[in-house]
């Protein structure tokens, strides 16, 4: 008998658990029987506006030069960046959504466990699930401390750190939960944290965050050099499609990540678009208006039915339904994608994006239905 031979990878990579995104509508339609534009997708932390249109003009005036590579430097979208952040373009680092951010740093500063050694990056509880892969990826092991109040505590996180921990991972907010930490709260949390040990500060969600939680990272940078603070045109600038995002960090640090970054990450369309989304302050004043009056609804609906949430900084709600397998079913069945949180251990929850006043009115109509179904 003859042994089969398969190429081998190291153990590491095979432990690794694909990370689950939304699910398209696509795929709603074709399971469940249903015609595209009957279906909602409050799964993914969308902007519910669509793109910008001063983003899609943008697109439509280079549309013409696909043929062509990418800028691989970004020259254009990191000046823009840097007037609008008042930082020089060697402190930015461009990714392909936030998400290739995460995964730089993890590239860049985590290595695979060394005999003597515990190579390890540090995060919370009810945190990003994409970051466990990054860290797995490279063979490091990702602690992850037990949350507070379903956020980060930041004090039990500082105790873990070691003298093998590398990276630490921060949300603000934090995704899936949506809680907040005060920027008093994290300059106290850096002042622990020794130099050598990475930063990385995920701010997915930073323009949905109220004016009286608001603060400047940038100098916070300048004054922790071993801070990360990572964006995205994901959420709140409506370009989720075109995957756009990008890293401040001192030139020391950005160097480390343009040098394991691959080198088109950013395609033409994405670089200006996003260039445009950038100064749109009628569209972002606009998803910030929607997105907080939508945030207020989501509370009063689930006072009414008496169902326990977590308050959010971000554009997504976290609701305690009890079975939420079966809920999520049923909501598919009726043409309603929401997101299930079991992964992050959050069995009896989901996640739900504030879309549209319509659609959320839509989703509210059959939570009540469903609710009083399943008590």
């Amino acid at each position: 008998m003859t042994n089969e031979l398969r190429p081998v990878a190291p153990a590491y990579v095979g432990s690794l658990k694909p990370y689950q995104a939304g699910k398209p509508i696509e795929e709603t339609a074709r399971e469940y029987g249903l015609p595209e534009a009957s279906i909602i997708k409050l799964a993914s932390n969308e902007n519910p506006l669509g793109m910008p249109p001063k983003a899609r003009a943008a697109i439509d005036a280079i549309i013409n030069s696909g043929a062509r590579y990418p800028d691989p430097n970004g020259h254009a979208l990191k000046v823009a960046l840097g007037q609008k952040y008042n930082v020089e373009r060697n402190w930015i680092t461009l990714g392909n959504g936030s998400s290739d951010i995460l995964e730089l740093v993890a590239r860049a500063f985590l290595q695979a466990a060394q005999p003597g050694s515990d190579c390890n990056a540090v995060s919370s509880q009810y945190a990003f699930m994409a970051w466990q892969n990054a860290v797995k990826a490279t063979g490091a092991r990702m602690v992850a401390v037990p949350a507070k109040d379903y956020g980060h505590d930041l004090d039990a996180m500082a105790q873990a750190v070691n003298a093998d921990t590398r990276v630490v991972y921060l949300a603000n907010p934090n995704n899936p939960t949506g809680t907040f930490f005060s920027v008093g709260e994290l300059t106290s949390f850096l002042d622990r944290i020794p130099a050598n040990v990475v930063v990385l500060l995920d701010e997915a969600y930073n323009e949905y965050l109220e004016p009286h939680h608001r603060y400047d990272s940038t100098e916070l940078v300048r004054r922790y050099p071993n801070l990360v603070v990572s964006r995205t045109f994901s959420k709140a600038f409506g370009l989720a499609g075109l995957r756009v995002g990008f890293a401040i960090a001192t030139p020391y640090v950005t160097d480390l990540l343009n040098r394991v970054r691959q080198t088109f990450n950013v395609n033409s369309l994405a670089q200006a678009a996003a260039i445009a989304a950038l100064n749109d302050d009628d569209y972002l004043n606009e998803s910030y208006r929607l997105n907080r009056e939508g945030i207020e609804r989501f509370y009063e609906v689930c006072d009414a039915l008496r169902l326990p949430y977590v308050k959010s900084q971000g554009n997504f709600v976290v609701i305690k339904v009890g079975n939420s397998a079966e809920l999520f079913d049923a909501l598919l069945r009726r043409g309603i994608i929401v997101r299930k949180v079991v992964d992050y251990g959050l069995g009896e929850w989901l996640r739900i994006t504030v879309g549209l006043p319509q659609e959320n009115e839509r989703f509210f109509t059959a939570l009540r239905e469903l609710v009083v179904v399943n008590a």
